[in-house]
């Protein structure tokens, strides 16, 4: 009696589960966000040669697939660039001997992205690949440095800022880089196009925001070198490993 007692307060106890497994025979999944058509993120890009920033727009043009625009401005660096400093003066700026330019890259581009796995409504990681191509302007402004001259009094020098000349300017006789505004109104400019391939992972919490890494590889392509180092070969294709760190909204 007292097992058909516990069978019976079972049954009841169970009944109204065994009602909703009923109504709704598979497991519950939570109600997925609305999609959401455009996005807008900006960060921070480190690669091998540098370190810049980076704007984009996007808009999908399905539920796995979006359109990219992009915007990049980077810093491009010589291999061969050292950081010295003048050994005889204690209060000496460093430079970069045997720097001729300064190069940033100005970047626009379009490109595609595709969702190669989805994350949960609520966790886990949004993994993308992405490819993108456009312009790629490289700005080159000549090197300023500050230069030593001694004056008539002995031990004692005055200082004047000069364009870098492999020819005159050594070690012992430059007090160090002047103002990076010195020389912008004698930028040149070296007309190009780039490409890009990468593999993002959104982590963002929200379905409406936007923060991901993304790492790949990109190539800056020009008509001729960029004249970034004397008495050195000079690169016409810069070829560099990245790391984007991206935030944004979607709406």
């Amino acid at each position: 009696m007292q097992v058909k007692n516990l069978l019976f307060s079972l049954f009841f106890c169970l009944l109204p589960f065994a009602l909703m497994a009923q109504e709704n025979p598979f497991e519950y999944e939570e109600e997925k966000p609305p999609l959401l058509k455009n996005e807008f993120s900006f960060g921070v890009n480190v690669h091998t040669s540098g370190w810049g920033f980076d704007f984009r727009k996007g808009k999908n043009l399905t539920a796995d697939k979006k359109r990219m625009w992009e915007a990049e401005i980077v810093s491009m660096k010589h291999p061969k660039e050292v950081r010295s400093v003048n050994p005889y003066f204690d209060n000496a700026k460093s430079f970069f001997y045997g720097k001729l330019n300064s190069m940033i890259a100005v970047r626009a581009g379009i490109g595609q992205q595709q969702v190669v796995f989805s994350k949960s409504e609520r966790s886990g990681v949004e993994v993308r690949f992405n490819y993108t191509a456009g312009l790629s302007l490289g700005l080159a402004k000549p090197v300023y440095l500050n230069i030593l001259y001694p004056t008539a009094f002995e031990g004692e020098y005055e200082v004047i800022v000069e364009k870098y000349d492999p020819e005159r300017h050594y070690v012992d006789n430059i007090y160090g880089r002047a103002p990076f505004t010195e020389g912008i109104s004698e930028t040149r400019i070296y007309p190009g196009g780039y490409a890009k391939v990468g593999v993002s992972f959104d982590y963002g919490a929200m379905h409406d925001d936007v923060k991901s890494i993304e790492t790949g590889i990109t190539l800056d392509a020009y008509g001729k070198k960029v004249p970034i180092m004397a008495e050195t070969n000079n690169n016409q294709f810069f070829f560099n490993f990245y790391i984007n760190i991206l935030y944004g909204r979607k709406w």
